[in-house]
């Protein structure tokens, strides 16, 4: 028996043993065979062979390969590639220069009786060859198919927040899967995989390591291992970066200083950046966190951060690299507000940093909160660009216990309007440089995976990488789209369970915002590891790491007044901006409470005091979950036995969570409020004191 004919009857075997779980190990790129008839044996029509040109890269013989793989699980036959064909009914990569396409645009079209699939570059053929074999898994017609798209964003990448000891800080789906002791020796095979999910949605870049960096990934030992992984990821178009440890030339450089304006300094990173280039000759350069949370930066030299990041940039030279700096910095001020500390750090360095250089800010002004107003340096920086930085990674949302679903926040920010040149100046359109006219551009996603055997620990967890590669990739899809999209390629095709999980999605982050910090409440849960409620944590290893310092509950009323007559944070935004959210009887409600400290008893524009609008977001956001468990009940029958099982667990944790989070801070903000509930709602069953000591449990160490 041939290798190929093996090769079938074990994929045929396989669709033949329904009964076997799906691990969530292949993603979205499951390629199960097409159940309707009819229509596979369309697709088969015009599934006769795969042409790769004779000589083809390496990039474009991956395209090949990834075709050949999904279409033998879609079409259950095997499927031959071929040098050169001049047959019809086949799909044919090629590469064609193509201005309308860019460096990574694709289109896939009817020609001559066969496929089309081309790319400006074999990068643009090979994210064409993934939107192709996408349109088959979500079954939709090949008829005169035309599918053409180009990335809106030049940089698109992964941020992981990995441990060279095997930890991932903030990491809730395992340890890393990065095995640094085995490297460059041993290559784990799920390098690969991971490669393939990411090229499969558009993201082209990977930052392996922690930005609370280890000066060993620069060590000559290290940069050998980091080349091993390079080279799994180049077939797939990903380029390799790395996150720096700033005094670097100190701790392994054997110099006395790591000021970025002393000359020994400066040598030594550009004969370390040289070194890097003859290890990695596609290097994509350094990400940065400096004079932040401890990290050592130019700041420690009496430099600025346009100091640092220009002494970088210097460094790469005429090496192909950009240098990726950090704008998450806030000095430890009690009697300041650290929404406002990037703003005044970075603003007025706009215009100072190197061509090289971006800025890389988070989509809000404190730090990946389930809900966050834009970040004002979006629309404040015209001649920098600005890398947005989202959070795939559930810090403040519930790890890996939690159903939330990303892409809504995410694209709240980047819709987000900063009237920057006017009105339609959102915040996508600053990142992909339209705005301003720059020619660099860039995203961010700090990562979700890890070692477990599903990746994200959450199955759904899953979603919020897809989507954010997507949205990445093309920043007006919809939400509600990705969620369909990836729900027919991972979960089910059945229509009315896509229907019911899709909307089970788009609702989920709302509603852990309404059991947790509706109103525009922030930064109000567990110290040190993020889980859980803790509004009446009042000391901190520093202020603005403490409850209080946000909320600012006292007896009047509750919120962080950030107008003029308090630390006018929203002065710094555009006026049209501050009018939207300035007056508190016209703020939105989502935002309310971010900008504005409200009395208890004041009647909101929703037609309820503070208190009882508050209160009943807090109760009807946990009674949601036992609407999402009901939702997910409804699915049973079109989902796999085992992964939907997983998912009902979590959602069973999710609800006692609700429930936890919805007394620990309704009977908190009473004792200031000193107001009864609605009548319509039941009071908690636990004390406060019995809460506080669950709490207390969870910070032990």
């Amino acid at each position: 028996m041939s290798f190929r004919s093996l090769l079938l009857l074990l994929v045929l075997c396989t669709f033949a043993q329904r009964g076997l779980a799906d691990d969530g190990y292949r993603l979205w790129l499951k390629y199960d065979l097409v159940r309707d008839a009819s229509q596979r044996k369309t697709y088969q029509k015009q599934a006769k062979f795969i042409t790769v040109p004779n000589g083809a890269s390496p990039i474009l013989q991956t395209a090949g390969r990834e075709l050949q793989q999904g279409l033998l699980g879609l079409l259950g036959q095997s499927v031959a590639v071929v040098g050169d064909s001049k047959g019809k009914g086949g799909i044919v990569l090629s590469v064609a220069a193509n201005p309308e396409l860019g460096e990574e645009g694709y289109r896939v079209s009817t020609q001559g009786g066969n496929l089309l699939v081309t790319g400006a570059t074999d990068k643009g053929a090979l994210y064409g060859a993934f939107a192709l074999l996408r349109h088959l898994q979500t079954g939709q017609s090949l008829a005169n198919v035309n599918l053409t798209s180009k990335p809106r964003i030049e940089y698109r990448l992964l941020n992981h927040w990995d441990n060279p000891n095997g930890t991932v800080e903030r990491g809730y789906a395992g340890s890393s899967i990065w095995k640094w002791q085995e490297l460059p020796d041993v290559i784990d095979p799920r390098y690969r995989d991971y490669a393939r999910a990411n090229a499969s949605i558009g993201i082209n870049g990977v930052v392996f390591n922690n930005v609370n960096a280890s000066a060993r990934f620069l060590t000559a030992e290290y940069l050998q291992k980091v080349a091993a992984l390079a080279n799994v990821m180049r077939p797939y178009g990903i380029r390799v970066y790395m996150s720096v440890l700033w005094a670097a030339p100190k701790v392994i450089g054997g110099l006395q200083t790591s000021d970025p304006l002393d000359p020994q300094v400066r040598r030594w990173w550009a004969a370390k950046t040289d070194e890097i280039y003859k290890v990695i000759p596609d290097f994509g350069g350094f990400l940065v966190k400096a004079n932040s949370e401890g990290e050592p930066g130019p700041q420690d030299y009496g430099r600025n951060h346009a100091d640092g990041a220009n002494m970088l940039a210097e460094a790469l030279g005429q090496h192909d690299g950009i240098v990726m700096w950090r704008a998450f910095v806030y000095k430890a001020n009690s009697n300041g507000d650290r929404f406002k500390e990037a703003f005044q750090e970075f603003q007025p360095l706009d215009g100072k940093f190197a061509k090289k250089v971006l800025v890389q800010v988070k989509n809000g002004p404190i730090d990946f909160q389930a809900r966050e107003p834009f970040h004002p340096l979006f629309g404040a920086m015209p001649k920098t660009p600005l890398v947005l930085e989202v959070q795939l990674t559930q810090e403040y949302l519930g790890f890996a216990t939690h159903l939330v679903y990303l892409a809504p926040l995410i694209k709240e920010c980047l819709d987000a309007d900063t009237y920057a040149k006017g009105p339609g100046s959102t915040v996508a359109k600053v990142v992909d440089g339209t705005v301003d006219q720059h020619a660099i551009s860039g995203i961010a996603g700090v990562a979700n995976i890890g070692s477990d055997r599903n990746w994200t620990g959450h199955p759904v967890g899953q979603a919020n990488w897809y989507s954010y590669g997507r949205l990445a990739w093309d920043h007006t899809l919809t939400s509600q789209a990705l969620a369909e999209e990836w729900t027919k390629m991972t979960l089910t095709q059945e229509p009315k369970a896509v229907s019911t999980i899709t909307d089970l999605l788009t609702k989920s982050r709302d509603i852990y915002v309404r059991y947790t910090t509706p109103l525009g409440l922030h930064h109000i849960m567990g110290q040190s590891i993020h889980y859980g409620p803790e509004p009446w944590l009042e000391k901190s290893a520093r202020p603005d790491w403490t409850s209080i310092y946000y909320h600012k509950a006292d007896a009047v009323g509750l919120g962080f007044n950030r107008t003029a007559t308090g630390s006018n944070a929203l002065g710094l935004y555009a006026p049209q901006v501050q009018k939207q959210w300035g007056d508190p009887a016209t703020c939105p409600p989502d935002y309310l409470l971010w900008f504005h400290h409200v009395p208890w008893t004041q009647t909101l524009n929703t037609g309820k005091t503070l208190w009882n609008e508050l209160t009943t977001r807090y109760y009807t956001g946990a009674d949601s979950v036992q609407w999402m468990q009901q939702q997910w009940a409804q699915v049973q029958p079109a989902v796999d036995a085992e992964l939907h099982a997983d998912v009902a667990s979590r959602l069973r944790i999710q609800q006692r969570e609700a429930i936890w989070w919805r007394d620990a801070c309704v009977l908190y903000f009473q004792t200031y409020s000193k107001q009864p509930l609605p009548p319509t709602l039941t009071p908690p069953t636990r004390p406060l004191a019995e809460i506080k000591e669950l709490v207390d449990i969870y910070q032990l160490r």
